[in-house]
């Protein structure tokens, strides 16, 4: 058996002590949260009073911008717990309840899928804002023809790319590991 020279396992151990450099930017997503979390509150707070005034189409747009909200805080959330647990270190973290089933079982391929499932949704549900304010006077998302063609074209990018990384990761499963 041979043994590893010495400046070789430094530089491992040093290679592998570097995962910690992303640790600061999993706490910018913590905050990042936060802003998500204040600017749900902000929307909240802004439609809340006028509930009693809206259309239904006005109250299905003020909703589809909470749920839009929420879509872009959980995409943060999985990225931040699972990218946490993947790359840098196994939160140590009682079991309990309130521990969701997917923490701790999300790998690399889950997390991709996962990422292009909530901005497919996220792109879906503005693009629904703006069809649904067509034609409308003085709209919020009053938008120009090329820009709804170049809307829907970019979301159908997103959901292509879903299709193919899903096709990917089934055909990696399929094929022997070596």
């Amino acid at each position: 058996m041979s043994v590893k020279p010495s400046i070789e396992t430094k530089f491992e151990q040093g290679l592998f002590a570097s995962r910690w450099l992303m640790a600061p930017m999993y706490l910018g997503l913590v905050v990042s949260l936060a802003m998500m979390a204040v600017l749900f509150v902000k929307e909240l707070a802004y439609y809340l009073p006028k509930t009693l005034t809206m259309t239904a189409d006005q109250g299905i747009l003020a909703v589809l911008t909470l749920i839009d909200l929420s879509l872009a805080a959980n995409l943060l959330l999985i990225v931040l717990f699972s990218g946490y647990e993947n790359f840098v270190s196994k939160l140590d973290i009682k079991d309990s309840e309130d521990r969701p089933d997917w923490m701790g079982k999300v790998d690399f391929s889950g997390l991709k899928m996962k990422l292009i499932a909530s901005i497919v949704a996220i792109s879906g549900i503005h693009l629904l804002k703006v069809f649904m304010s067509l034609g409308k006077p003085a709209s919020a998302y009053t938008v120009t023809m090329e820009t709804l063609q170049w809307m829907v074209i970019i979301h159908l990018t997103f959901v292509v790319s879903g299709v193919l990384l899903a096709l990917m990761d089934w055909f990696s499963a399929k094929t022997d590991k070596h």
